[in-house]
């Protein structure tokens, strides 16, 4: 019989156990379970949250599957949200995950509530109805987006999404390492935010390598009135 305390054992290490009992109080939705989608996944899924709900409701093509870290070739064609529940399921024997699939618009009808919402799509007015329900329901949500060597990752609590551009943006392409490491920037905070750890909230952190190769990261703090 595996006990939590042998199965998380280092972060109990790091923080100890009344905090990460704490996080098995938690509730978080995943919007999207492509790149972004699968790398949060696999961060937060073993982490001790005690719910993780997965919304999406595509299907994994070949030229996902190499920049979208849950899926192996023989899972061409299956949904991606039920692919990524069954390996949260298969890794942490703790863990309560469901799979939605649906498009947010749907999603958000179901009135189910978060301790927080992270956003992993790739559609900026998909994002923007993100901001529209947390804000509708005061929940606090982690914006993220790749696009070829740089990314970008916010933990919007007051701002509003609305200063971004709303236009209809094709997407560039991106590869498997970027994508994870700004997976991981958002999975970091979320899960000091819910394990009460100080986070910087409303601050945007736009990385990207230069013309010489140099990792860039800036902060900008985005308005809130």
């Amino acid at each position: 019989m595996i006990t939590t305390e042998e199965y998380f054992n280092r972060q109990i290490q790091l923080w100890g156990e009344e905090r990460q009992a704490l996080l098995q109080e938690k509730k978080i939705a995943i919007i999207g379970s492509g790149g972004l989608g699968c790398s949060l996944a696999m961060a937060l899924g073993t982490s001790g949250i005690g719910q993780i709900d997965m919304v999406d409701f595509d299907t994994i093509a070949l030229h996902n599957i190499h920049r979208q870290i849950a899926f192996k070739l023989k899972d061409d064609g299956q949904y991606k949200a039920k692919v990524v529940v069954e390996l949260i399921k298969d890794k942490n024997p703790f863990i309560k995950t469901n799979a939605y699939l649906m498009k947010f618009e749907e999603f958000k009808n179901l009135n189910i509530e978060y301790d927080l919402i992270l956003d992993a799509t790739d559609n900026l007015l998909v994002r923007q109805e993100i901001d529209n329900h947390a804000k509708a329901t005061t929940t606090p949500w982690v914006y993220g987006s790749v696009e070829e060597f740089n990314g970008q990752v916010c933990f919007f609590d007051k701002a509003s999404f609305q200063v971004f551009n709303q236009s209809d943006h094709k997407v560039g392409g991106n590869i498997a390492p970027m994508v994870m490491h700004i997976a991981s920037l958002q999975s970091n905070l979320a899960i000091r935010y819910l394990a009460n750890l100080p986070i910087v909230k409303d601050k945007l952190y736009y990385l990207y390598f230069n013309k010489e190769g140099e990792l860039i990261t800036q902060k900008f703090n985005m308005p809130t009135n």
